[in-house]
């Protein structure tokens, strides 16, 4: 039995992958880029750096500044408040409930470098997440797919690799699990298809929270 989750924030945690590829989409295009909803989720998982530093060297064959990415981060940041906060995701209250009552450790591993984060979290989910077990944009050198982000949060963890498993939503992300070693179990809470998580490795691929949440009980509550 699994003694440690390992979720994604973006996409797993809260519903908030359509307000970021909107914002994406946004200044992208701004930037003479072409970046769609597809792009964004296919994207998810790295840095906010990396992705803007990927785009402009990919599709504008050039190198580019810290200053320069830093600046259309910030633009992206804005627009992606400015569409509203997102929601927590259907049933994942549900699932980190059934895991801390079961006493699994529940950690937090996301490329975002929002640093009112914690906060956030305390005030969505009261007494479920803790400082100490959360990995973040400013807590490792590589972002996903490499597998830094796992690794860390996996040798903190204290617990073999067989008794932890990644929640991820997207590719890269599947991609840093595996990486790292790791079972991953992957919800498609987006546009993507079952394919594009199988193909990037996912041991499960699931539909939605409540899949997982029953499949968590088959896990662990004996008949």
């Amino acid at each position: 039995m699994k003694k440690a989750y390992f979720f994604d924030m973006d996409g797993v945690i809260y519903d908030s992958m359509p307000n970021h590829a909107a914002a994406w989409e946004m200044i992208m295009q701004r930037h003479g880029l072409n970046f769609t909803a597809r792009d964004c989720y296919l994207n998810e998982g790295r840095t906010g750096y990396d992705v803007i530093y990927e785009a402009l060297r990919s599709k504008q064959n050039r190198e580019v500044s810290r200053e320069e990415i830093e600046a259309i981060y910030k633009e992206k940041t804005e627009s992606f408040v400015a569409l509203g906060g997102a929601k927590p995701m259907r049933g994942i209250k549900e699932v980190l409930c059934k895991l801390k009552n079961l006493g699994v450790q529940i950690w937090i591993v996301t490329g975002s470098g929002q640093k009112t984060l914690f906060d956030r979290l305390q005030t969505d989910f009261p007494d479920i997440f803790s400082r100490e077990k959360m990995i973040t944009a400013f807590d490792v050198e590589h972002g996903k797919p490499h597998p830094e982000p796992y690794l860390k949060a996996w040798k903190k963890s204290g617990f073999e690799k067989e008794e932890c498993v990644v929640v991820e939503n997207a590719p890269l992300g599947v991609k840093s699990g595996k990486a790292a070693g790791l079972e991953v179990i992957a919800v498609n809470t987006g546009v993507l298809t079952f394919d594009d998580l199988k193909n990037a490795g996912a041991d499960i691929v699931m539909s939605d929270m409540y899949e997982l949440s029953d499949y968590i009980t088959k896990e662990y509550v004996k008949e």
